[in-house]
């Protein structure tokens, strides 16, 4: 409010005398010039406006509004003033080479590093001419050096034939040598051969010189003189004494053993048969292990881990172990110190399948009325092998009216086994048979509805509850065979640990045999 304004409100008021002084001061106040504005910066109002007006609004929001047409058509000026100043992608111009000439390119081409790599300084004297003639045939290498190696599952003549050795040479090495690996090459066998030169090309080069390790103990060499290959068999002298290894168990009777030298095979055909002895959790620190194992070592230092032999385990606690493998009666398996074998049971089945009828009364699938099931049934697939549940000598085998191809077992005792409703019969009366020897095959023959088992048990000569009989069968050495095995074993344990034979010198070669 100006001073002038004030000043009468108050003479109206208070009186005239404060009146008049402000009226005074209100004339002086007019009297006086206004100072100038100075005019604002262009960029002030510039910043002001674009604070006004939001030129970069956040199209994600308000999305309709005018505030958000004006970004987005301030997002396309953009794009479009961008595209318009961009550079174009039009090759640069340039001018082609000049073609060389002939004597030119000539020295050119002759300074490559082909040949400078014959052997040229400069190369300048390499080039080709018009006097060069190209060969019409490149000339071959006399002969080749081959290595090859035989792979799992391989065979020699195999081999030998990846190898490029002709048909006909693979045929005479294989009649050379077949006596010598009539058990076949060991996988990894390393093959050492020598291809000559061949007549003409469309034929194979010839078997000059062939070298491997038949066995362990012997080396084969074979080698073409005056166009007929020959061997020559080298002899190895090799110690076949058992490799025995004790030891006391740390925290773990596996490490222990193979940190004492046992061969991981050794190791673990023994933890196999403890196992079947003693619970392998209880063998603790202290117990002490006895190994013995077939072991061949050769002179040239190589060596073949064969089957274990003896597995011994004494403890500190608990029942100790004392088993030797032997072979009675054509049967190989272990035995106790005493001369007792190992329990054999009868199989959970005689069949791979699953049991579909059990023993006792019911209702014929064909005959149609109630009548005793003498066995249990097993259903399997059409020509499934069947298997003897133990051993025993063949009673019967052939036709049996309703069992149709049918098989009865006896097993001593007066236990027998009977196999019906076959497609095949695979053992003949008399016969003797192993546990889990296959004695047929499954089928339907006789009353049957379908491919299946029909398995019996006779005990005196009925019919009883297979599922109701437990026997194990046990072998029982004595007289000559038990002194044997006590001897053996006497062996064994008289072997003095990790102890082989030296050798004093190498063995002379077989004389040549005669070749073809």
């Amino acid at each position: 409010m100006p001073l002038g304004v004030v000043g009468l409100f108050q003479d109206s008021q208070f009186g005239s005398q404060q009146g008049g002084a402000t009226m005074s001061l209100w004339l002086a106040d007019s009297l006086r010039q206004p100072a100038p504005v100075p005019p604002r910066d262009w960029r002030v109002r510039l910043r002001e406006w674009a604070d006004e007006v939001e030129l970069v609004p956040d199209l994600a929001q308000r999305i309709g509004s005018p505030t958000w047409f004006r970004g987005l058509a301030t997002c396309f000026g953009l794009c479009a003033t961008a595209l318009y100043l961009s550079p174009g992608f039009k090759p640069i111009p340039g001018l082609p080479g000049r073609t060389m000439a002939e004597a030119h390119y000539d020295e050119v081409r002759s300074q490559m590093i082909t040949p400078l790599a014959l052997g040229a300084d400069s190369g300048r004297r390499m080039g080709a001419t018009d006097a060069v003639q190209p060969l019409r045939q490149t000339p071959e290498r006399p002969q080749i050096e081959l290595n090859a190696q035989v792979g799992s599952s391989d065979t020699l003549a195999r081999a030998l034939s990846r190898a490029g050795v002709s048909s006909s040479d693979v045929a005479t090495v294989m009649t050379l040598v077949g006596e010598d690996i009539s058990s076949g090459v060991k996988p990894g066998t390393r093959l050492d051969m020598i291809l000559g030169r061949r007549a003409s090309r469309d034929r194979p080069r010839p078997l000059d010189r062939l070298a491997f390790r038949a066995r362990l103990d012997l080396t084969l060499e074979l080698e073409r003189a005056g166009g007929v290959l020959s061997v020559r068999r080298i002899p190895i002298r090799v110690d076949n004494t058992p490799l025995r290894i004790q030891g006391v168990v740390g925290d773990s009777i596996y490490r222990s053993a193979r940190a004492a030298g046992a061969p991981p095979k050794a190791v673990q055909a023994f933890l196999r048969v403890i196992a079947g002895q003693v619970d392998l959790g209880g063998i603790g620190a202290g117990d002490r292990y006895d190994i013995v194992t077939e072991y061949r070592r050769a002179e040239t230092g190589d060596i073949e881990v064969g089957e274990l032999l003896y597995a011994g385990l004494q403890r500190a606690r608990g029942k100790s172990v004392d088993m030797l493998k032997w072979t009675s009666n054509g049967r190989t398996e272990w035995f106790e110190a005493s001369g007792v074998g190992e329990r054999r049971g009868v199989l959970s089945a005689p069949v791979a399948g699953r049991m579909s009828s059990g023993f006792g009364m019911r209702r014929h699938p064909i005959l149609g009325y109630s009548r005793m099931h003498a066995g249990i049934d097993f259903a399997a697939r059409y020509g499934s092998p069947i298997y003897a549940v133990t051993d025993g000598v063949i009673a019967y085998a052939g036709r049996h009216g309703g069992h149709g191809n049918y098989v009865r077992i006896q097993h001593g005792g007066g236990i027998a086994t009977g196999y019906a409703h076959m497609s095949r019969i695979a053992a003949a009366p008399g016969q003797r048979v192993r546990r889990g020897q296959v004695i047929g095959y499954v089928g339907s023959t006789g009353l049957s509805t379908g491919p299946h088992l029909h398995y019996e048990l006779y005990r005196g000569g009925a019919t009883v509850n297979p599922l109701s009989v437990k026997f194990t069968t046990t072998a029982q050495l004595a007289g000559d065979d038990l002194r044997a095995f006590r001897a053996q074993l006497a062996r064994y344990k008289g072997l003095r640990v990790g102890q082989h034979q030296a050798f004093a010198q190498a063995p002379s070669a077989a004389p040549v045999a005669s070749g073809k």
